[in-house]
């Protein structure tokens, strides 16, 4: 049976809680990387930061819990964690360009062969605003993408060349999508590992550069 919009994004979200660290301060993009706040480990310190002047962001609350006044930059309502702190936009963008953020999670629309990112833009619709995206790919010490693999319609999101608007150029160093988990490297997009149900024939259709494997090959994917 094909994996429900639900499971995909579950999966991906789950393995990228796996790469969060005691003491890591972690920005969650709008859409699907605001999930991983869900799953950060039992036991964890990750200190979740918001663009909007938030630091210490928790899990998604229960109706019974839902504050108005806590929202992140997408304007969902959250919930905090003990010691959360409030400041202004600006104070934010200066801890995300002073490079204090370990790590970003960041939706995509394409992601080109060199880890270059487009997300924030589609020709003929409105335009809310760039966000903060430009300023995490250029500050964060790593830059993961989560996404799922193709379109709806089943068109590579991995191209050899992005055609929409730019968010940034060779940023993206890692991608998690249900398909399978996928390095930037000087020598190509690695395969690193690989979803239970994907073949290497399937991923590879639906990406446009050749993926790269490691020696030995891909490893499991877990979640």
């Amino acid at each position: 049976m094909p994996l429900t919009e639900e499971k995909k994004r579950e999966r991906i979200v789950k393995r990228i809680a796996r790469e969060l660290r005691d003491g890591f301060y972690v920005n969650l993009g709008i859409g699907i990387p605001t999930l991983v706040a869900n799953y950060v480990p039992k036991g964890m310190e990750v200190i979740l930061q918001s663009e909007n002047g938030m630091l210490g962001v928790g899990p998604y609350p229960l109706d019974s819990e839902v504050d108005p006044d806590l929202i992140n930059a997408g304007k969902e309502t959250i919930s905090e964690i003990p010691g959360c702190s409030y400041f202004s936009s600006a104070d934010s963008f200066g801890m995300i360009r002073g490079g204090h953020i370990d790590l970003t999670v960041l939706g995509a629309l394409q992601v080109d062969e060199k880890g270059t990112l487009a997300n924030w833009a589609v020709p003929g619709k409105m335009l809310k605003g760039m966000g903060g995206a430009m300023d995490l790919v250029a500050g964060a010490k790593r830059v993961f993408v989560a996404m799922e693999h193709a379109t709806k319609d089943g068109k590579p999101k991995i191209l050899k060349k992005c055609s929409l608007l730019l968010t940034g150029v060779a940023v993206v160093d890692h991608i998690v999508a249900e398909l399978g988990v996928m390095d930037f490297t000087p020598d190509g997009i690695v395969l690193k590992e690989l979803a239970p149900d994907a073949t290497l024939e399937h991923i590879q259709a639906v990406t446009e550069p050749k993926l790269t494997l490691p020696l030995g090959g891909p490893v499991p994917m877990l979640g």
